[in-house]
């Protein structure tokens, strides 16, 4: 299917042609039928060849109805352009044309009519010269008579090639803007719109933009007929289940869940008036929405948009700034960005404007990374961020582009991740200068220190020869001060050939080895704390294991004493440990035997 929307002046035929061309009434209100004047928007379908189905939406052209012509063209790829022969270019022909243009609507086809009424000819040139000048460009031209059917057949092989030529559909969301909300009895709530991409199922789950709730689809139709499934570009009817009309309306848009980003604030590229002349206070035109903004302009043709309730805006959408007092379109806007950075510090302003300057509106992962430096994949996504989802590398992969963390991912630029890992190396050897006796940061103050949104990150970030242990980040055995290695070493000086005797308390005393220190020795790895005051050396318990298996099975307390050749001030809490670990257990007679591990 193709979807084409009319655009002109009032009373200049729009409605007449999309009649003649359809068979259909597309005015939906009897007092547009009484008055001869399109209010609101009309929908009407036929079927061309070569094109296949091609549905319309005419718009109304009076001034006064502008707004509702703006909610018809907005989600719409192509336009029809009609301008009566005897009246010619008019003033909402030029403020459609306008509105085409700042949506960069990009495929068209021009129409005169009313050809019996006069000649076709000058009316056709200016209208071409005026679009030349826009979005449109050099399009096809046709004159026709309604009444008469003159130019009627060439008109719909203009059509035909029109649609022929449209652009492919493109795979993404789904953001349905909603035209039009009614109740049917028996069936209940019904929002219609043009779906411009994406797939819509009987049965999806849909989030509901304004009314932030999800909402099931209960049933399909387009172009009259009910269907199980809808692919964009279409017009499309939409039951809703469990959804009271009062909670949707013109404005409000289906999405798909997780995929859209609801912001009031944005950065914009502004195609039309100088940005300085703008107003304040304008009215931004996005899918069907219309919604008052405060413009502050940054730069010659940016400005940030401050809106009055969240719109679901994505990177690089079109949108147009219109004043509703003045009846003028001010120019349409290129979406830069959707969350923006604050402006609060000194100068702020300035080099946001800078940066502005060089962005082009089409996004780019490696481009908002670099200016975001650290960012949830999930949230790049619901910018609209190509790539986003597949970003994603190990937490062994040193580069860092992306940081699976936590059951999501953050995703970094790579040199801004390196930078982090430099920053926390210096961080740890930092805190260990100052507290040489402490086991390692915490990964709450590395979170703080280095500014991270997620200590899931500052654990991502740690490669050896640092150490993640116990919450806690260290530089592992070569961060031990020297002087506690020393001070171990001297300890065990003269016990080289006993390596199950431990050093006397006064002994370790001497050396400055109190509860502290030896504490860091243990979590250092360089001895075993049995006891108050009674240490081996690491490794000391798998070894004295080993030794007791050599001796007769079961033995008692003193014959492990003698076969470890140390006091009994050692082996009882040493035997002790060999039983918590399930090196040996202890019998009811209180002897004990080895576990053999390979059993």
């Amino acid at each position: 299917m193709h979807v084409v929307a009319t655009a002109g002046h009032v009373d200049h035929g729009k409605s007449t042609l999309v009649r003649a061309l359809t068979g259909m009434e597309p005015d939906r209100w009897a007092e547009e039928r009484r008055r001869g004047m399109t209010i609101d928007l009309g929908f009407a379908w036929t079927t061309l060849s070569p094109g296949g189905r091609v549905a319309f939406v005419d718009v109304p052209g009076h001034e006064r109805f502008v707004p509702n012509m703006l909610a018809g063209v907005g989600p719409v790829p192509a336009a029809m352009v009609v301008v009566a022969a005897d009246e010619g270019w008019m003033p909402q022909s030029a403020e459609h044309l306008a509105a085409l243009d700042a949506l960069g609507v990009r495929h068209g086809l021009l129409v005169v009519s009313r050809a019996d009424l006069a000649d076709p000819g000058p009316a056709m040139r200016r209208a071409a010269e005026e679009l030349a000048a826009t979005s449109l460009g050099s399009v096809e031209a046709v004159a026709v008579s309604a009444v008469t059917g003159a130019g009627m057949d060439e008109l719909r092989a203009a059509l035909s090639r029109l649609v022929t030529r449209l652009p492919a559909p493109a795979d993404g969301p789904v953001r349905l803007w909603i035209d039009r909300a009614f109740t049917i009895k028996g069936a209940g709530t019904v929002v219609t719109g043009t779906l411009g991409a994406g797939e819509l199922r009987t049965g999806d789950e849909l989030e509901l933009a304004g009314a932030a709730r999800t909402v099931r689809v209960r049933g399909l139709q387009s172009l009259g007929e009910p269907v199980e499934v809808v692919r964009g570009p279409a017009r499309v009817a939409v039951n809703l289940r469990g959804v009271d009309k009062d909670t949707v309306g013109r404005g409000a848009a289906l999405l798909t869940p997780g995929r859209f980003l609801f912001t009031e604030l944005v950065d914009v590229r502004v195609h039309g008036d100088p940005v300085a002349d703008l107003p304040g206070t304008l009215t931004l035109h996005a899918g069907s929405a219309a919604v008052p903004v405060r413009v502050r302009p940054l730069g010659t043709d940016t400005a940030r948009l401050r809106l009055a309730r969240p719109l679901p805006l994505r990177i690089g959408d079109r949108a147009l700034l219109r004043d509703p007092g003045r009846h003028h379109v001010a120019g349409g806007v290129t979406v830069l960005d959707v969350v923006p950075p604050g402006l609060d510090r000194r100068g702020a302003a300035a080099a946001r404007a800078a940066t502005l300057s060089g962005m082009d509106g089409v996004p780019d992962l490696a481009d908002e990374l670099r200016r975001r430096r650290l960012v949830r994949r999930d949230h790049l996504v619901r910018m609209g961020v190509p790539a986003a989802g597949d970003a994603l590398v190990r937490r062994e992969d040193v580069t860092g582009m992306g940081v699976p963390a936590a059951g999501d991912a953050w995703l970094a630029d790579p040199e801004h991740w390196a930078d982090l890992g430099e920053r926390l190396a210096a961080e740890v050897a930092a805190y260990a200068r100052e507290r040489p006796l402490e086991p390692g940061v915490p990964v709450e103050a590395l979170r703080h220190r280095l500014d991270l949104p997620d200590r899931a990150l500052v654990e991502a970030l740690v490669r050896p020869p640092l150490v993640l242990r116990s919450g806690r980040v260290s530089a592992g055995a070569a961060g031990v001060p020297q002087e506690l290695v020393a001070a171990v070493e001297k300890a065990f000086a003269g016990l080289a050939d006993r390596p199950f005797a431990a050093p006397e308390a006064y002994a370790l005393a001497e050396l400055g080895l109190g509860p502290r220190q030896l504490g860091a020795a243990v979590r250092a790895g360089l001895v075993v704390q049995l006891a108050d005051n009674v240490v081996l050396r690491a490794g000391a318990p798998e070894r004295a294991a080993e030794v007791l298996a050599g001796v007769p099975q079961p033995f008692t307390l003193s014959e492990a004493r003698r076969a470890l050749d140390t006091t009994r001030r050692v082996a009882v809490p040493l035997l002790g440990l060999l039983d918590r670990t399930g090196a040996t257990r202890r019998l009811p007679d209180d002897r004990r035997t080895v576990i053999d591990s390979g059993a």
